[in-house]
């Protein structure tokens, strides 16, 4: 598990190359099966692959504008009316996406569009939420493109592991 977590970086280009379904089933089941405060589970996943709707999604924050370029957009959504750990359920999701993706040679980022900076269509969240028809009890965490990066990036190194961030009993 370690290589995989130290594979694992932010990849803002891609390559134009269709995700396979496989990978992408795989990806969301990976999401799927990530712990949820209460095991309420109450996130829903948003599959963007239309051109024209990725293009709306890049303007969404002024960090988006690469979404265009993904093959694939994934929009982490959370049901409020089910839950009340929206960023920690969301986030621990988006992080095994990040894993899987990597897992399947993939690459991602993680896009905040919830408290996001405020872009040139005014608040990222109610914007995507008319974008996409989400409804109104819905929050929106994040987006997480994926696709096959034009350049592998490197790997963490061990030398990021430091000690003297570890405190035992006390700070």
């Amino acid at each position: 598990m370690l290589e995989i977590i130290r594979k694992r970086r932010s990849v803002r280009t891609f390559l134009n190359k269709d995700v396979e379904k496989e990978k992408l089933h795989e990806i969301l089941k990976a999401a799927m099966l990530s712990p949820t405060a209460r095991g309420l589970r109450p996130w829903e996943f948003i599959i963007v692959t239309n051109g024209e709707t990725k293009n709306k999604l890049s303007k969404a924050t002024p960090y988006a504008s690469f979404v265009k370029d993904a093959p694939v957009v994934v929009v982490i959504c959370y049901d409020i009316s089910k839950g009340r750990r929206f960023k920690e359920d969301c986030s621990i999701c988006a992080e095994n996406i990040y894993l899987e993706a990597t897992n399947q040679g993939l690459g991602t980022c993680f896009i905040q569009i919830a408290d996001g900076t405020e872009a040139d269509v005014g608040n990222p969240e109610e914007f995507v939420k008319k974008v996409l028809s989400i409804p109104e009890n819905y929050r929106i965490q994040c987006f997480m493109p994926l696709g096959y990066p034009t350049k592998m990036p490197e790997p963490h190194k061990d030398e990021e592991f430091d000690k003297n961030k570890i405190h035992y009993e006390k700070f």
